[in-house]
C-alpha cells in the first residue's frame, strides 16, 4: 500500500527542495560569473547567467602548455595518493575492528590513532622529514605523507565492527586466516564504506594545493591547484604582448578566481555519480557504530 503523503512529509520535501537549491545558487552564479566579462563582474551585474559571454578568463588558463602538465600531474596524485591510501588504510581498519581478544594491543594501537588526530609534528618538522628522506619536488612528497587519514580509518573500521561475526567465524571455521578473510569477505561486503573514504581521498588531493607550493620546486611537478593559484598571483602584465594586453582588460580577480573553482570542481563532478549511491549507507553506517 502506497504511504500517504502527510503535511509533515510535504514540509520535509520543500525544505529539502529549498536547501538543494541554495546549494545550486554559489555554483550556478561561480559559472556564470566564470564566463562574464570583467566589467559586468565587477560591476556586480552577474547572477545565474552571464552578462557579455566572454571565454577570456578560460583562455588564461588554457593558453600555455603548463596547464595540461599540471593537471596531469594531480591525476597521477590522486592515482597514486588514493592507492597507496587504500592499501595502508583498509588492513588498518581490520585489524582495529579486531576485539580485544583477537588483537590484544589493539587499545594501545587506537590511542596511538586518535593521538595523532589531535596533535602533529607541525609544518617545520614535516618539513624537516620530507626533506631528509628525500621526498622534496617528488611526487611521493605528495602522497605519502597523506598515506593514513586517520578519520577514514575510523569511519571504515566503524564499519566493519557493524559486520556480522557470523561472516568471520564461517571463514576461520572453513581455514582462512586473517589476509584471505580480508580479502574474500571483508572487502566485498564493505564496498559502501571503502567508495567513501575513496571519495574522500580523492578530494582531498585533487584540492590539495598548500603542499605543492611548499615542497615542489620544479614548474612542471606542480599540481594543477598550486598553478591554479599561481596564475593570479604570478601574472606579469609587462612580459604581455598587444594582444594580452585586450585579453588581460577583460579578466577581473574574481573572473579568473570563479574559472579556477569551475576547473577545478569538474573532475570531482565526473567522478562522484559513481560513488553517490555508495556514499550515504557508508558515512552513515561507519560514523556510528562503536
Amino acid at each position: 500500500m502506497k504511504k500517504r503523503l502527510t503535511a509533515f512529509d510535504a514540509v520535509v520535501y520543500l525544505l529539502l527542495a529549498i536547501f538543494s537549491l541554495l546549494c545550486l545558487v554559489p555554483l550556478l552564479n561561480t559559472l556564470a560569473i566564470s564566463f562574464s566579462d570583467r566589467t559586468s563582474a565587477a560591476a556586480g551585474k552577474v547572477y545565474f547567467w552571464p552578462v557579455n559571454f566572454t571565454v577570456a578568463a578560460y583562455k588564461e588558463m588554457l593558453k600555455d602548455r603548463q596547464f595540461f602538465v599540471s593537471f596531469g600531474v594531480s591525476v597521477v596524485r590522486v592515482i597514486i595518493g588514493t592507492v597507496i591510501h587504500l592499501a595502508f588504510s583498509v588492513p588498518m581498519a581490520y585489524a582495529l575492528s579486531r576485539p580485544k581478544s583477537v588483537f590484544r594491543a589493539r587499545n594501545i594501537y587506537m590511542w596511538l590513532v586518535v593521538f595523532t588526530m589531535l596533535f602533529n609534528g607541525g609544518l617545520v618538522a614535516t618539513y624537516i622529514w620530507i626533506k631528509d628522506m628525500g621526498m622534496v619536488d617528488t611526487m611521493w612528497a605528495l602522497t605519502l605523507p597523506w598515506a593514513v587519514q586517520v578519520y577514514n580509518v575510523i569511519v571504515l573500521m566503524n564499519f566493519m565492527k557493524g559486520l556480522p561475526k557470523e561472516l568471520e567465524e564461517a571463514a576461520l571455521i572453513d581455514g582462512a586466516g586473517h589476509l584471505r578473510t580480508l580479502v574474500q569477505i571483508y572487502l566485498p561486503v564493505s564496498l559502501p564504506a571503502i567508495a567513501t573514504i575513496t571519495l574522500f581521498c580523492i578530494v582531498s588531493h585533487w584540492n590539495a594545493w598548500f603542499d605543492g607550493m611548499i615542497y615542489i620546486t620544479t614548474p612542471s611537478r606542480v599540481p594543477m591547484q598550486t598553478y591554479l593559484r599561481s596564475i593570479l598571483i604570478d601574472m606579469n602584465v609587462a612580459d604581455m604582448s598587444a594582444d594580452d594586453y585586450e585579453l588581460y582588460a577583460m579578466l577581473a580577480n574574481r573572473t579568473v578566481k570563479c574559472s579556477q573553482i569551475i576547473v577545478a570542481t569538474i573532475p570531482i563532478l565526473c567522478v562522484y555519480p559513481f560513488l553517490q549511491r555508495y556514499f550515504v549507507s557508508g558515512i552513515v553506517l561507519g560514523s556510528v557504530k562503536g
